[in-house]
């Protein structure tokens, strides 16, 4: 049995090929190995289809293949099921493919691989040479075949050898108006929708005067033929080299155009696993978020697009060091947090040495951990500037056989080249350094002062350019970050800013209250201040800092770095948005990771894939941004969620820090819907494996939301905590042991705090006394719940299932529980009484006749204390 197959996807050009190929092999039967594209789907609707006979791949025996043609594809992955048989003894392979060579490579016995525009092109020249008839039908989807993959005989990879098969399909009556009709395909609006959102993230990056164009989008939903898209996009803008990355569901697709020989994007997609040629490639990538996938993709491009050859191109910056001073031990640690192999060694600002790992190895091997570097650093050694070329670099480097070449600039360590990343520009198969700066320009910059100065209260706006003035005299950089931004752009208001400075924080923050008349608290530890102005307005100071975990769950360790870096440890893609404050670029909008894209697909998505193990109190975030933003958590986020739930690391975390989290949620509007969040990704249980949030908890808290809106709305002086009412109902099931060990494993804090916690069986009884006793006094409910915190008396309302008692509740809270006599201590004193313990058994007396609504005027109780004195009471 012979069989004619392609490539998973099939388009135009597989089918032209498959019809060209059954024109040489007429006894061959045609077999797509898997899914087609829209357009061909399409395609097998209209008449001229009928001149195929295509057999489904299910009723195919590979046992009794005899002969496999392939045409369009080379490549094991690329073709299905039949990649099973392609090394069975005794298959003859015959291949015919226009695409570049790539390691998996399948070899046959007869190979036709010829750099042409088509791989159709390939088989109509066989077709010519052989004198083989076809009909006008035939040479119409040929032609069709030969104009996809060409662009109409537009495409640079096209060549004479299209134009001539063109040419002789013409002559065999090719009908161009058919062609025309299936190549040009209307958009439908969820399609009109993507492309729109591709223009909007789009950006252009140049490296070494070439310009690449990045776009961007997801859907929640597969969508066919994005190819169609990148050639209206790429139309659209007149794009020479086009690379469009879309999410959807759990993967992301990349596709790839360039009119340019200087990028072969078949080249880089092989790069990512999936494949194509020079001018039209793609690539499937799972495991990865969309920012993740856009990090890997420009790093392939920086790799593979003329690297720039210059000391600051190739450097790790900031570099990683180690005082002088420190020991050994340090050293080894250093190494193995950060798989570096050597260090710069600085006393303070100044560079001193070099420490190697085979030094610190040994040092450590003979016992010596405890001496410091400074006693066995290299202290003969090169440095450049970072305008050094390429070849002062490697004569440095290689030449002297330094391991480490410091980059100093103005007597300051500002990076590092190591041999690597000599290795990466000699053979341009390295992956990017770590921590390096993308040294890319974005074509388009959006600024916010405008949005600012219309949004903001005057003093703040002012604040922000004083930020800027002030950080740009120091030489350092300010940026605004995180959910100030965020909620700017979604124009919500938000005055708690924080502030990144690119230098120290501290530093800056010193020289800020000097020049306007601030206070100043710092944190020495995590290089951060708070600026406190004198009407009480605050500002968060931060040095820009990466973060790594010691392990799992831990709170991270802090250390120094860029905007880019810092904004890269964050939670989620929608804080990652920073505003530069200096003057020269004031209000420019820094988004690195796509934070804008999300807001306007109120998509909740984290950054890498390990950010809910480092962090898992992530996961409460998450969930609290959807709920309050009415978001949602992006389906690769939550699957990560659903890991880190299997794992198990909730456990690593303290119940402090789990707390903090609960309160922030609890303390939205949104609080309810969050918590069924919690309940559907099994987060609950982390907090106590005993809640549950059945139809009748799920009341209880809707009656507890309309009872702490009721007493929102009394506008009463005394101010409850929201989130311990709310807090008291979710965990109402709970025994009485079990919440008490709750509370102390959360280390619920604060006199008053721990005074609501500790009330709970006390509240719990007060309800039961007052459900039981329908026809009670005024002073007599007084008495049950006057002991009582108003977070407590608010919750047994919430719990109370008859509506008297409620009423009784809510009288209490209006009317009995700020009651107070009308008489004082004065007017029992003008009315001969001497002072004393008698006062307050009086008052005592009089309050209870007032709240039993006995008394309700001064002369009542006048007459009321004579006759307790006529009693002889008092």
């Amino acid at each position: 049995m012979q069989i004619i197959t392609s490539h998973i996807n099939a388009d135009f050009d597989t089918l032209a090929s498959m019809l060209a190929a059954k024109k040489l092999y007429p006894d061959a039967i045609l077999v797509f190995p898997g899914s087609l594209e829209k357009n061909l789907r399409d395609f097998f609707e209209k008449p001229i289809s009928r001149i195929f006979e295509i057999e489904k791949i299910k009723n195919i025996d590979l046992t009794k293949i005899e002969r496999l043609i392939i045409v369009d594809v080379r490549h094991k992955k690329g073709i299905g099921r039949f990649a099973e048989i392609v090394d069975k003894p005794g298959i003859d392979i015959h291949i015919y493919d226009h695409h570049q060579k790539s390691p998996d490579d399948i070899h046959g016995s007869a190979e036709f691989i010829l750099p042409y525009g088509s791989t159709t092109t390939i088989l109509v020249h066989l077709i010519k040479e052989k004198n083989i008839e076809i009909t006008p039908d035939e040479a119409t989807i040929m032609m069709l075949g030969i104009y996809e993959d060409t662009g109409s005989l537009t495409f640079i990879s096209t060549t004479e050898k299209d134009y001539e098969a063109a040419a002789f399909l013409l002559s065999k009556g090719a009908n161009l108006n058919i062609v025309s009709d299936m190549i040009k395909t209307e958009l439908t609006k969820e399609q009109v929708s993507l492309l729109n959102d591709l223009l909007e993230s789009m950006a252009a990056y140049v490296i070494d005067g070439i310009e690449v164009v990045i776009a961007e989008a997801s859907s929640d939903t597969y969508m066919g033929d994005i190819a169609v898209l990148v050639h209206r996009l790429k139309d659209i803008e007149n794009i020479n080299c086009l690379f469009v990355l879309v999410q959807m569901e759990d993967r992301i697709h990349l596709i790839a155009r360039s009119r340019i020989k200087e990028v072969n994007v078949g080249e880089i997609a092989r790069e990512l696993g999936g494949g194509g040629h020079p001018t039209a490639a793609a690539a499937t990538l799972k495991g990865m978020t969309i920012v993740q996938a856009k990090e890997e993709l420009t790093a392939i491009l920086k790799n593979k697009i003329a690297p720039k050859h210059f000391a600051k191109d190739m450097m790790s910056a900031p570099p990683i060091t180690i005082s002088f001073d420190s020991t050994f031990g340090n050293a080894r640690d250093l190494l193995v947090r950060y798989g570096i192999n050597a260090m710069p060694v600085m006393k303070g600002e100044t560079l001193t040495g070099i420490i190697t790992r085979q030094v610190i190895e040994k040092a450590v091997y003979h016992g010596l951990e405890y001496l410091s570097v400074s006693e066995y650093m290299t202290t003969d050694f090169k440095t450049v500037g970072p305008d050094a070329s390429f070849e002062q670099v490697q004569d440095a480097v290689i030449g002297y056989h330094q391991r480490l070449l410091p980059v100093v600039e103005d007597n300051k360590l500002i990076g590092v080249i190591s041999r690597t990343d000599i290795l990466r520009l000699l053979h341009q198969d390295i992956k990017e350094k770590p921590y390096a700066e993308q040294e890319w320009h974005a074509r388009k910059h959006k600024f916010l002062a405008k949005l600012m100065q219309d949004k903001l209260p005057e003093k703040v706006f002012k604040i922000l350019r004083n930020i800027g003035n002030t950080a740009d005299d120091m030489g350092f950089k300010a940026y605004a970050v995180g959910g100030f931004v965020r909620d700017l752009i979604m124009r919500c208001e938000n005055l708690d800013i924080d502030i990144v400075i690119e230098g120290d924080g501290i530093k800056f923050a010193n020289e800020f209250v000097l020049k306007f008349k601030c206070k100043v608290k710092t944190h020495e530890r995590f290089n951060t201040a708070v600026i406190v102005f004198p009407d009480g307005f605050k500002l968060d100071i931060a040095t820009a800092r990466l973060e790594y975990y010691e392990k799992p769950g831990s709170l991270p360790t802090v250390e120094l770095s860029s905007i880019k870096l810092d904004l890269y440890r964050r939670d989620f893609t929608i804080n990652t948005l920073a505003i530069a404050l200096n003057p020269k670029n004031f209000g420019e909008l820094k988004d690195f990771f796509g934070a804008e894209r999300d807001i306007k697909e109120k998509a909740v998505r984290v950054l890498h894939n390990l950010s809910f193990v480092e962090d898992p109190t992530r996961v409460f975030r998450a969930i609290r941004f959807e709920q309050k933003f009415g978001f949602k958590i992006s389906k690769h986020t939550q699957n990560l969620i659903k890991n880190a739930v299997k794992l198990d690391i909730f456990r690593r975390i303290s119940g402090k820090r789990v707390l903090e989290e609960i309160k922030a949620i609890l303390g939205e509007e949104t609080y309810i819907s969050a918590i069924k969040r919690m309940k559907e990704l099994d987060i609950l249980k982390f907090i106590h494996p005993d809640i549950v949030i059945d139809k009748p908890a799920e009341t209880l808290l809707e009656k507890g939301d309309a009872v702490i809106s009721w007493h929102r709305l009394l506008y009463l002086d005394e101010k409850i905590e929201k989130w311990l009412v709310i807090f008291l109902l979710l965990t109402d099931k709970l025994k009485d042991e079990d919440f008490i060990s709750l509370c102390k494993n959360m280390a619920i804090e604060g006199r008053h705090r721990s005074k609501v916690a500790n009330a709970r069986h006390d509240a719990i009884t007060a309800l039961n006394n007052i459900q039981a006793q329908r026809d009670l006094k005024g002073s007599e409910v007084y008495k049950i719940l006057k002991p009582l915190p108003m977070e407590n008396i608010l919750y047994i309302m919430a719990k109370a299932r008859i509506e008297d008692v409620k009423k009784t509740i809510s009288n209490f809270i209006t009317h009995l529980k700020d009651c107070k006599t009308i008489l004082s201590g004065e007017d029992l004193k003008n009315m001969g009484i001497k002072e004393g313990p008698r006062y307050s058994e009086i008052f005592n007396k009089l309050l209870e006749k007032r709240l039993d609504n006995e008394i309700k005027t001064k002369e009542g109780e006048e007459a009321f204390v004579r006759d307790l004195l006529k009693k002889g009471i008092g």
